[in-house]
């Protein structure tokens, strides 16, 4: 692995830093349907990530649109009333971001560093290497004065590897934290935390604990685009493994587990049926009824993101919310 500098006419500098291997992906997808789909576990559970395919992504786009969905929305509010303070109190002269480095937050946040004066630095990381190229550079015509260090890889391997050196804010954002069950969480505090120099800080977006209703009609619009955003992961599978899922033999559901306190995506069987791996050389029966997991989304308490920051040696210097109190964005501080 190693990176590259890219020189431009207006003066702007990008540099590709490059930590996933081509194939990584296939291989990562194969490990992970052999335990999820084709071993014991019950139920049986794929990660959120084969959600994002071209159309995938596509499709959640759209969700973010709906009337139902309010996370999106709720975290653009925060941002548009508090970006500055958020600046002005992280002290950062480095944005990182993990995930989608294209999106209007990017800019509201590079607005507000930059007008602090001390904007040196952004770092989009992102697992898509063509992706993060288009948007890096995307970035570096809009602001010509910054240097851009685009780093692909996998938060769940490389947070290790993010640039060092100045004052760094690390965002991430859009709820994506929830994903995450909680030992997930704690590792990834964890390991994000000892990559951190003291005063460099996190700005972590989390969707907060709220009327169950609401949380039903935001994974079950009446639309029924979170269905077909759900069952894209078995055209994934399909294509990618050489398949044979009828999406349309598995029906959306995601209900909200009490104990868990999350939202938990699903593809329930809608009758007895067996599907060839072709990739994998692999057969797996489903039951009438049986579950496929895609992805948990944890709601939070306020208390709960302050302490499981702390226990990883992230303080936390303030946090904001929407006026409806749906949505908030802590900025913590290593010490």
């Amino acid at each position: 692995m190693g990176s590259v500098g890219l020189g431009r006419r207006d003066g702007s500098s990008v540099t590709m830093e490059v930590h996933v291997r081509p194939g990584d992906a296939q291989r990562t997808l194969r490990a992970e349907v052999l335990a999820g789909l084709c071993g014991e576990r019950k139920p049986r559970e794929l990660s959120p990530r084969w959600l994002y395919d071209e159309r995938g992504s596509q499709l959640f786009e759209e969700i973010t649109r709906l009337p139902e969905y309010y996370p999106t929305r709720c975290e653009r509010e925060i941002l548009l009333a508090h970006a500055g303070d958020m600046a002005r109190a992280s002290g950062a002269d480095t944005l990182i971001e993990l995930g989608s480095g294209s999106s209007e937050k990017t800019r509201l946040l590079l607005d507000a560093l930059r007008e602090t004066g001390r904007l040196m630095r952004f770092v989009p990381f992102d697992v898509s290497e063509a992706f993060l190229r288009q948007s890096a550079e995307a970035v570096a015509s809009e602001y010509p004065e910054l240097h851009v260090h685009a780093v692909v890889g996998d938060f769940g391997r490389h947070l290790g590897r993010l640039p060092r050196g100045g004052r760094r804010l690390v965002a991430f954002l859009g709820g994506t934290i929830g994903n995450l069950k909680p030992p997930e969480r704690a590792r990834f505090y964890a390991e994000l935390a000892a990559g951190l120099s003291p005063g460099d800080g996190l700005l972590l977006g989390t969707d907060l604990l709220k009327c169950r209703k609401r949380l039903f009609a935001a994974y079950n619009d009446r639309a029924g685009v979170t269905a077909l955003f759900n069952r894209n992961v078995l055209n994934v599978l399909n294509r990618e493994l050489g398949a044979d899922f009828n999406p349309e033999a598995f029906e959306h559901l995601a209900p909200f587990d009490e104990e868990n306190e999350w939202v938990e995506m699903q593809l329930i069987s809608t009758r007895p049926q067996t599907v060839l791996l072709r990739a994998l050389e692999r057969y797996v029966n489903f039951a009438e009824g049986e579950v496929l997991r895609t992805e948990v989304s944890c709601k939070f308490r306020v208390e709960q993101v302050e302490a499981e920051l702390a226990a990883a040696g992230l303080h936390l210097v303030e946090r904001w919310t929407d006026a409806a109190g749906d949505f908030a964005l802590s900025l913590a501080r290593k010490r």
